[in-house]
C-alpha cells in the first residue's frame, strides 16, 4: 500500500534546500517569491546559495545534513529541491529515514533528485513529486501551466493532463503505479537499494544533454536488467539537447527508442510533457495512473 503524505494547508512550510548541485541564492528568489504567494512559508536551507567553490552546494556531509535537518523537521511539511544536477546518490545510503517514515511529506524535484523518489518509492513506499524545481519559476515561468501543476499537485487538485498524439505512439489503455524519472539516474541506480520494480507499473523517462549512442546503452541497460519487461505502461518524455556524434548515430532519438521498444506490446507514448525543458507537468511517483493512447491525444489522469 503507497503511503501518500498529507497535501499541504494554507500556512505550511516548505523547506527549500540544494542536496547536489550548487544555485546561487538570487535563482531562487523567484521561487521563494511564488511560493510565499501560493500561501506558504519557505525555509531556506544553508545548502541554498552556500559558501561553495565547487560544483556542489556542499561538501557531502553538509548537504547531507541540510536534507536529514528538513526530513526531519516536524515544522517543514514539504521539501523542495532547488535544483538537481549531480550528487544525490553519494549521500542516499547515509540518509536517515526513522522520522520520516512516521511523518511523511512531499519532496519535490527531478534530475538528479530521481535517486531520492526511487528509494523512496522502492524502500518504504512513500509517494513524491517529479516536478518543476526551483529554477522553472525564474522569468515569470511561475505563470506557466507547468509550474501551476505543482501548486495543484501540492493542493492535492487530481491530475489530468492531455497532450497531443505522436506517430510513433501505441495505442492502448494502462493503470498502475507511476515510477521513473531521468533516465541517467535511472541507469546509475540500476542494482542497488535505491533500485524500483517496474512490473506492472507505467514507467516514464526522460533525459537531457546526452549523446545518442549513450541514450541507446542506458535504454539497452535498463532492457537488460528487465526494467522494461511486462510494463503496464510506458511514458517517454522529452530528451532535450540531444547531441550526435560526428559520425552519425544513424537514428533521431524517437528512432532508436521505438527501436529499442518495439518488441513490447504494451501502450508506449513518445513526447510527453515530461522533460528538462518548461514541458514539464508534475507527476507523483508512486501513485495510481491511467494512462490513455489514441491517434489524436495521449491523457494521464489519477
Amino acid at each position: 500500500m503507497i503511503i501518500v503524505p498529507p497535501y499541504l494547508q494554507n500556512g505550511d512550510t516548505i523547506g527549500l534546500v540544494c542536496p547536489a548541485g550548487y544555485m546561487a541564492a538570487e535563482k531562487v528568489q523567484a521561487c521563494i517569491t511564488a511560493l510565499q504567494e501560493w500561501g506558504y512559508k519557505v525555509k531556506v536551507g544553508s545548502t541554498v546559495g552556500g559558501n561553495s567553490s565547487t560544483y556542489f552546494s556542499g561538501t557531502d556531509e553538509e548537504r547531507l545534513n541540510d536534507l536529514q535537518q528538513m526530513l526531519d523537521d516536524a515544522e517543514v511539511q514539504a521539501v523542495l529541491c532547488a535544483r538537481g544536477g549531480y550528487g544525490t546518490g553519494r549521500i542516499i545510503e547515509q540518509l536517515k529515514f526513522k522520522k520520516f517514515r512516521k511523518h511523511p511529506k512531499w519532496i519535490i524535484g527531478y534530475s538528479d533528485i530521481t535517486v531520492l523518489h526511487s528509494h523512496l518509492y522502492a524502500n518504504y513506499g512513500i509517494a513524491s513529486l517529479h516536478s518543476p524545481m526551483a529554477g522553472a519559476f525564474n522569468e515569470e515561468g511561475y505563470k506557466n501551466e507547468y509550474v501551476l501543476s505543482l501548486k495543484e499537485a501540492l493542493q492535492g487538485t487530481k491530475a489530468r493532463y492531455e497532450t497531443d498524439g505522436h506517430p510513433f505512439n501505441r495505442e492502448g489503455e494502462a493503470t498502475g503505479e507511476l515510477v521513473g524519472g531521468n533516465l541517467a539516474l535511472l541507469a546509475h541506480i540500476t542494482g542497488t537499494s535505491s533500485e524500483s520494480k517496474t512490473k506492472g507499473r507505467i514507467l516514464f523517462i526522460e533525459d537531457v544533454g546526452e549523446q545518442l549512442y549513450n541514450i541507446d546503452r542506458m535504454m539497452h541497460q535498463l532492457k537488460r536488467s528487465g526494467k522494461l519487461d511486462k510494463l503496464a505502461g510506458l511514458i517517454l518524455g522529452g530528451f532535450t539537447d540531444i547531441k550526435d556524434t560526428e559520425r552519425p548515430f544513424g537514428k533521431t532519438i524517437f528512432e532508436l527508442l521505438q527501436d529499442i521498444v518495439k518488441e513490447y506490446d504494451y501502450p508506449v507514448c513518445y513526447d510527453f510533457p515530461v522533460s528538462h525543458s518548461d514541458r514539464n507537468y508534475a507527476l507523483k511517483v508512486g501513485v495510481q495512473y491511467r494512462l490513455k493512447i489514441t491517434p489524436e491525444k495521449v491523457v494521464l489522469e489519477e
